[in-house]
């Protein structure tokens, strides 16, 4: 591998497993910076409930990709790749390391893989015809309607991700081209570096119940109803994810906090499950490391040799 090809190393791997810990001691052994490849963090007044990086952590470390936008702005894919090139290149350009560390599959496969994504703006009347339709006849019959038009690109969606069914059809209708074939891929000029996270689930639901409960104690209540009263809709894709939307039904009497807290708690094992088929075990271009058996410095010492072996 030619040295003059820049690194990039990709911490990935599901909720609550450890990943920001350890990219933050990673970057601090090595010189370098987080890009982060969450896609709740890129809202601002969003701290508690996206488990983003404190100020304390970030005066450490510089972060890039945080507190992007407001909450009721549109970020998307095409956007969220251009700014993390951007970033990528900076860093590499002041002779530091960029660590891609998330848990948003689709984030880092568009950085990763180099995806073409298309530059069709959204088309607010088409997606509520959309979601309308999911709406009375259900997400799987919307899916049917994909997998009629794009057989690809629906093998790719899981059906439960409404939102990703309607921009798949909605890119598809308005530009009369299957967004599969769109989507090709160029791989960027970087030689990369996956190392993937894992525990196994029973701790890894452990830690989510622990992290949900400290949020909770942290504040997430009061950030939800801070939200809210700045006059941000609940209907707004920012706040209908994990955590949020469960926080809002409490603020709304349609769930008793206690029931809300379960709800988060079950709703974020269930998207651990989803992450799994981003981030796969048996995938060969991912380095895994167990933490309940590798240390921090275990995986920084991979990623050390890696960077020394792949440098000339």
């Amino acid at each position: 591998m030619r040295a003059s090809v820049p690194p990039l190393v990709a911490i990935v791997g599901p909720t609550a497993v450890g990943k920001s810990a350890l990219a933050l001691e990673a970057a601090q052994r090595l010189g370098g910076e987080i890009v982060s490849a969450d896609s709740r963090q890129i809202y601002r007044g969003m701290d508690i409930g996206t488990d983003k990086p404190t100020p304390e952590q970030r005066r450490r470390v510089p972060h890039h990709l945080l507190d992007v936008v407001e909450p009721d702005q549109v970020f998307t894919l095409a956007q969220y790749q251009r700014a993390a090139y951007n970033a990528i290149a900076d860093i590499h350009e002041r002779g530091r390391l960029p660590l891609l560390v998330g848990g948003t599959g689709l984030y880092v496969r568009a950085v990763l893989e180099g995806l073409h994504i298309p530059e069709v703006p959204p088309d607010p009347a088409l997606r509520q015809e959309l979601e309308a339709f999911a709406q009375a006849e259900g997400a799987q019959a919307l899916h049917a309607r994909l997998a009629a038009l794009d057989p690809d690109a629906a093998r790719r969606i899981d059906p439960r991700n409404v939102r990703r069914v309607v921009r798949a059809l909605e890119v598809t209708l308005l530009t009369g081209v299957p967004i599969s074939r769109l989507q090709q891929a160029s791989p960027p000029p970087f030689r990369v570096l996956r190392i993937g996270l894992t525990r196994p689930r029973p701790v890894l639901y452990a830690r989510i119940d622990r992290r949900v409960d400290a949020m909770i104690e942290a504040g997430l209540v009061e950030e939800v109803r801070r939200l809210l009263e700045a006059g941000y809709s609940p209907s707004l894709p920012a706040l209908t994810g994990l955590g949020y939307r469960q926080i809002i039904q409490y603020l709304q009497g349609e769930l008793s906090l206690a029931e809300a807290v379960a709800a988060i708690k079950q709703q974020t094992r269930r998207f651990v499950r989803q992450q799994a088929t981003w981030f796969r075990l048996d995938d060969p271009q991912i380095r895994w490391f167990d933490l309940e058996l590798a240390s921090s410095a275990d995986v920084i010492g991979e990623v050390q040799r890696w960077l020394e072996q792949t440098s000339g």
